[in-house]
């Protein structure tokens, strides 16, 4: 068995208007900073006809240690950097701890 790991999905609904340029900064901002602050990206989608955006981060340990990682990131000047003069792109978010399942029998 590997190492244990805790998945965070994040379902986005994006502002009117917004999604290219939402995806243009995600796709230059998010594979930097997530890393470096100990996560790795999953996956990432868009549904660009419903403004939405979803994507999964992880890191290694349960959901206490993700929890803790997690709070040091978005304290982090990584993060910081990420968002300045950014606008809010995002209308809605769904964001949650997700239990991963077998997919092969």
């Amino acid at each position: 068995m590997g190492v244990m790991k805790t998945i965070q999905l994040r379902r986005y609904t994006l502002v009117d208007g917004e999604y290219d340029a939402f995806v243009a900064w995600w796709t230059e901002w998010m594979p930097k900073v997530r890393p470096a602050a100990g996560f790795a990206i999953e996956f990432a989608y868009g549904l660009p006809e419903t403004n939405e955006f979803v994507w999964a981060v992880s890191a290694e340990g349960d959901a206490e240690a993700f929890l803790a990682l997690e709070k040091e990131y978005m304290a982090s000047e990584g993060r910081a950097e990420a968002f300045v003069g950014v606008p809010q792109r995002v209308a809605e978010h769904n964001i949650r701890l997700v239990t991963q399942y077998p997919t092969t029998a």
